[in-house]
């Protein structure tokens, strides 16, 4: 993990949040969704199979947690989610990275995906601390 850095390509549209065990963690800046991102701190992971099993197991652990803190996170903000979106796409970014995004029926672009559509809103500036300061407490 001593080699890995995030692409750059993320500091654009997220705010680095905390590590957990296997990912470092991002909170996408669009205030209409909650949602994290997830990138392996592997360097050259591109797909899922360039983990290995432990790594993978460990991933799939994480994202459980990133679904558990995105419905708290909403709950908190008195949207609660619907259902969770949770994808590996890598199309624009190819480093290994996983999206756990809160979608509600009412959001605007349901039930269309999410990724790389027009719009999104900055979390102001207040509510990005309080839910970074949430994202990054012990998980329970």
């Amino acid at each position: 993990m001593s080699d890995f850095r995030p692409d750059p390509a993320f500091e654009a549209g997220s705010i680095a949040a905390t590590d957990w065990p296997l990912c470092h963690v991002r909170l996408q800046d669009d205030a209409r969704f909650p949602w994290l991102i997830l990138i392996p701190r592997v360097a050259d992971a591109v797909e899922i199979d360039d983990l290995t099993e432990q790594q993978r197991q460990v991933l799939m652990g994480e994202q459980v947690r990133a679904g558990t803190l995105i419905r708290d996170l909403a709950q908190a903000l008195d949207r609660p989610v619907d259902k969770l979106n949770i994808a590996a796409i890598g199309n624009v970014t190819a480093q290994l990275h996983v999206h756990v995004v809160g979608r509600r029926r009412d959001d605007g672009l349901w039930p269309d995906p999410v990724w790389g559509r027009a719009g999104a809103r900055p979390w102001p500036g207040d509510m990005r601390s309080r839910l970074l300061e949430a994202i990054r407490q012990p998980f329970r």
